[in-house]
């Protein structure tokens, strides 16, 4: 990696739940759900793997926000499934 790039992200898409959820949300939730997203997109096993699924559960204390997802086989397309904040 070069110095001038930072490390490689996943793309992010949200599925219809998750839109849905976004939609309701405040400027304010907004901003600190998207924060989160970032993190997850840069590295995607920051999240606690749901047992028995392909899921992972990433919370931020902090923030005040969760989002469940999954990550492709690839590790190149993260897939928000739930989102709260």
């Amino acid at each position: 990696m070069s110095p001038e790039h930072g490390p490689r992200r996943s793309r992010v898409v949200a599925v219809e739940p998750a839109l849905t959820q976004l939609s309701k949300l405040t400027a304010s939730e907004t901003h600190r759900l998207d924060r989160a997203i970032v993190a997850i997109s840069v590295s995607p096993q920051l999240g606690t793997p749901v047992p028995g699924t392909l899921l992972r559960d990433y919370s931020d204390e902090i923030d005040g926000v969760r989002i469940i997802y999954y990550v492709t086989a690839l590790q190149t397309i993260t897939i928000v499934a739930y989102v709260e904040a």
